[in-house]
């Protein structure tokens, strides 16, 4: 996996970006994720890591530094941002969150999206149907109450002998009121039920039927920017860009455009890991060309090292899916990405993969934190440990339970 023009695999410096999925909270989410499942993960290899306030202009981050295998390194962490952009999709009203529900599920169903992910997994074809039904459940309980209420002031207006159309649109008019209140209350303790938030996410993705929206297209020049000046830095080693779920397919096309604009000579290495990606939701829409596009391309770099990691024990991510092949663009010569799993149920001891199981949006972080039985996946060790993403993973094969057949129906790709 040796990149050419780029220097050893040992690490000593390292510069980490993150990019997060679908997310509207603050990044301190992420540090404080790292801190403490980083202690954990030290505590349970044997191994040191400590944090501090990051030694890099730039964007939120966090310096880690740590001591495996008898190496000392450092790394400076960085996420990039884009919750502003997540926070301001989510702005729909409840009657603009139901046409969201209507015109996502018509994209999904209409383009045969959705019937081809089903091929791939069941998992998150279940999660984006999830906040459809929920949604759905929650309009209906609210007409159910309006018409219990109307209906009940049907009643006492009837023993007051108070009928009459005025009276029956007051119980409406009531009613309909009540059942409003119910799903504003439905909507303001949807951290619990997640309904909304899932489907701005998935409405977010479909809106365009694939294509890149420009406030993105802005934002992934920003990234792509960053990491350009990190690549010039000659005293790091490595620079390491790492994708969560949705983070995963704006990484490939960052990533892809910046290859494009060409790398300095001596440089160091960069690796590329996604983790729990959700590409299909994407790449299988019509207008994906661009995505479709950075995938075929940056699935041929020798520039380049790309490892993806799912779970099938990871419900929300289209695990051990190969997300260049299953989405139709797999070229002759093809690279990347070496899809391997975490394998949840083999690296979790089973008391803690019993408690984790059912808690699906806490497993699709899963990859951020620590197994207390550590297989050849370590997010810690990978993000600072002394080796390069190349060098840690020359010699692993790719999970023979993948799925590297095309599935998408629609596979164009963008004048090149």
């Amino acid at each position: 996996m040796d990149q050419t023009g780029s220097k050893p695999q040992q690490v000593r410096r390292r510069r980490v970006f993150y990019i997060p999925g679908y997310d509207p909270i603050h990044p301190r989410r992420y540090r404080e994720l790292y801190r403490k499942e980083g202690a954990a993960q030290a505590e349970i290899s044997g191994y040191s890591l400590t944090l501090s306030p990051k030694r890099t202009k730039g964007p939120y981050g966090w310096h880690a530094a740590a001591e495996m295998d008898g190496q000392r390194t450092g790394a400076d962490f960085e996420v990039l941002v884009w919750s502003d952009i997540v926070r301001g999709s989510m702005e729909a009203t409840i009657p603009g969150t139901y046409w969201q529900l209507l015109r996502t599920a018509w994209i999904y169903i209409s383009t045969g999206a959705l019937r081809r992910m089903m091929r791939l997994r069941k998992g998150p074809v279940i999660a984006a149907l999830y906040p459809v039904g929920m949604l759905l459940l929650q309009a209906l309980l609210a007409l159910l109450l309006a018409w219990g209420v109307a209906k009940a002031f049907a009643i006492l207006a009837g023993l007051a002998s108070l009928g009459g159309p005025l009276a029956a649109l007051i119980g409406w008019a009531t009613g309909l009121g009540a059942g409003y209140a119910l799903l504003r209350w439905f909507k303001k303790r949807d951290g619990k039920f997640f309904a909304y938030y899932l489907m701005h996410d998935y409405a977010h993705s479909a809106a365009s039927r694939g294509a890149i929206p420009p406030d993105m297209e802005a934002r992934m020049r920003q990234f792509r920017s960053l990491i350009r000046k990190a690549l010039d830095d000659q005293g790091l080693d490595e620079v390491l860009v790492v994708g969560h779920s949705s983070g995963a397919h704006l990484g490939v096309s960052v990533l892809a455009d910046l290859l494009r604009d060409g790398l300095p000579p001596e440089r160091p290495a960069l690796g590329f890991l996604t983790l729990g990606q959700v590409v299909p939701m994407v790449s299988f829409l019509p207008k994906a060309k661009r995505l479709r596009t950075d995938l075929k391309y940056l699935s041929q770099s020798y520039e380049i090292t790309w490892i993806d990691v799912t779970a099938p024990g990871d419900g929300c991510a289209f695990a051990l899916c190969d997300p260049v092949a299953v989405s139709g663009v797999a070229p002759e010569g093809k690279r990347w990405p070496l899809v391997f799993s975490a394998a949840f149920t083999q690296t979790l001891s089973p008391e803690r993969w019993q408690q984790l199981r059912w808690r699906f949006f806490r497993l699709h972080f899963q990859y951020l934190c620590a197994f207390d039985r550590p297989g050849d996946y370590d997010y810690f060790r990978i993000t600072a440990g002394p080796l390069t993403l190349a060098e840690r993973y020359r010699d692993r094969k790719p999970s023979q339970s993948r799925i590297d057949v095309p599935v998408s129906k629609f596979t164009s790709v963008a004048a090149e």
